[in-house]
């Protein structure tokens, strides 16, 4: 299948995509500060700059996008064009992924994954239940925890 628009304007959206601050990540900020948590954001001296640190949490949090990340859920598709060029891409991703919370871990860190999809899209998570679950794993001994959008029921 051909994509839908010339390769300019597909370079030009795709440069738009930003890395930092995005939405899902001060949506996530928001929740965390008006429960009283205080964090740091994208700390340069960690392994994968996580988007957000609390340090008397010992917690690193990310929160990926699904297609970036090739997240198993509702909102991944391998794109259609540029196959190989996409699959080099998005598996990078996952193993710098990898890389950084094994370096995390071992540096004593708590790692959470939050996942676009509980975010957004038909299977999300309301803002209490993400809420809590936040709340949850951070007051935890868990060493690593992801959040994830509602499973659909078959």
């Amino acid at each position: 299948m051909t994509d839908v628009v010339d390769g300019t304007t597909r370079s030009r959206m795709m440069a738009g995509i930003r890395g930092k601050n995005t939405k899902p990540e001060i949506r996530i900020r928001s929740l965390l500060h008006r429960r009283g948590f205080r964090f740091r954001i994208h700390v340069d001296s960690l392994p994968g700059k996580p988007d957000i640190v609390l340090k008397r949490h010992q917690a690193a949090i990310f929160v990926h996008g699904c297609f970036w990340h090739a997240h198993h859920c509702h909102l991944f598709k391998w794109p259609a064009s540029r196959i190989d060029f996409w699959r080099t891409k998005i598996e990078g991703n996952k193993t710098r992924d990898t890389v950084n919370s094994q370096l995390l871990k071992k540096s004593g860190w708590r790692i959470l994954t939050i996942w676009e999809c509980a975010l957004k899209g038909k299977y999300r998570l309301d803002e209490a239940e993400l809420l809590e679950q936040l709340s949850m794993w951070l007051n935890s001994d868990n060493s690593e925890h992801e959040i994830i959008g509602k499973v659909p029921e078959p």
